[in-house]
């Protein structure tokens, strides 16, 4: 499963994640390089955010790149699973 970005029809950015019960596990957040550096996986990340959120679905993390925005934006940290949290946050 993923959550993409489209330009023109074609994917340019992904975060790939699984189901696991009730929880939702980001596994990988990739942009295509000639896209990198342009804030779209910050905005992908923040939109499957809040996504999660409306959807009520906590979140187990193993992608790096959500760890280090979840850390810059503290108030998504309520959406980690305590009892399953994944990849810890980077300091």
């Amino acid at each position: 499963l993923c959550y993409e970005v489209l330009l023109g029809g074609e994917v340019i950015g992904t975060i790939v994640y699984e189901h696991s019960g009730s929880r939702t596990v980001f596994l990988h957040t990739i942009v295509e390089p000639e896209f990198r550096g342009r804030g779209i996986a910050t905005t992908l990340v923040k939109a499957a955010l809040d996504d999660l959120r409306v959807k009520a679905r906590p979140l187990s993390n193993y992608c790096g790149f959500v760890s280090d925005f979840i850390t810059a934006h503290p108030e998504y940290a309520d959406l980690i699973d305590p009892g399953h949290p994944g990849h810890p946050h980077r300091r």
